[in-house]
């Protein structure tokens, strides 16, 4: 017989990739699977084999934690902060991060530093200074208020007590905030790799700058810009903490995340098991939907990024 050749270091790397990769897809494709098979499930088919798979398909649990439970509700508000967060943010990063690749100015540099430190702040250590500074505002719209004998209980007064605070725009404010840093910081390392011909080509025919910028800047990074609005969706969607504290009120209306952990722990104390895992579904489904509607711009936009950088 002949002596096999031992396999080289190269083999033996990509035989390890290659089993990592099935680890780690395993460990995400069952866990998801099982929640949406349990979602089906009736609620005596937990006390027999948890692990079986369901008899049928229950709907009656989607109905139950979408009016009920209200997930429904929960629901619209973070689809109302997400799409609000969204929204702010690109309005504000597009022009930011365009000005700063494309354009020298003094202080640029300052700025640039000032986003990059940004990046390696956790936004959860600062959730707290955040709601202190809200409520100082609050007071101080008390304040302003009471100092122009606004009566209390007229719209204005309605509108402006306690506005900082248990309010969707004002979350989605925060949401676009804390994003900004690591949004400008993508964006503008992808427009430096634009070529400046295409903004010459514009100004010679008569072009402005804001123009050149949404007509022939934005629809060339579009593959970019795509990434930042998944990457962001799903940061704001998912997004806990910061609901949490700036929401506190039993009258505020709550995001997903937050009525998702209300739902598990009424429903754990009730055992309605298959109620808290269509709730799960719930707050998982829009973002694998996203993700199966952007996956390609967003391979592309990834890859175009590392190959011009």
């Amino acid at each position: 017989m002949k002596n096999r050749k031992p396999m080289s270091a190269d083999t033996l790397y990509r035989i390890f990739i290659f089993v990592a990769l099935i680890t780690f897809a395993i460990t995400i494709i069952v866990p998801v699977g099982w929640v949406f098979l349990a979602s089906i499930k009736e609620n005596s088919e937990f006390y027999q084999n948890p692990w079986s798979m369901p008899k049928g398909f229950y709907f009656q649990n989607f109905i139950d934690a979408f009016n009920k439970a209200n997930m429904g509700a929960y629901l619209l508000n973070s689809v109302l902060a997400t799409a609000m967060g969204l929204a702010i943010l690109l309005v504000v990063a597009l022009p930011a991060a365009y000005v700063l690749s494309r354009y020298r100015f003094r202080g640029r540099k300052l700025i640039n530093v000032a986003f990059m430190g940004g990046l390696f702040i956790n936004v959860n250590y600062i959730v707290v200074p955040i709601f202190l500074m809200l409520v100082d505002g609050n007071k101080g719209l008390g304040s302003l208020m009471e100092a122009l004998h606004v009566e209390e209980g007229s719209p204005l007064f309605n509108l402006l007590d306690g506005f900082l605070l248990n309010n969707l725009f004002i979350l989605a404010l925060i949401y676009a905030s804390t994003a900004l840093p690591f949004t400008i910081y993508l964006l503008s390392s992808y427009f430096q790799t634009l070529p400046k011909a295409y903004e010459e080509a514009a100004y010679v025919d008569g072009s402005g700058y804001f123009n050149t910028m949404v007509k022939i800047i934005i629809p060339m990074a579009k593959p970019s810009i795509i990434t930042v609005i998944l990457f962001n969706f799903l940061s704001f969607w998912n997004e806990y903490i910061i609901s949490m504290t700036l929401m506190s009120s039993t009258k505020a209306p709550r995001t997903l995340p937050v009525g998702l952990l209300n739902l598990m722990q009424a429903q754990q104390s009730a055992a309605q098991y298959g109620t808290m895992y269509a709730g799960l579904v719930l707050v998982m489904l829009p973002t694998l939907i996203l993700y199966i509607c952007v996956q390609r711009q967003l391979t592309q936009g990834m890859t175009v990024g590392g190959l011009k950088g």
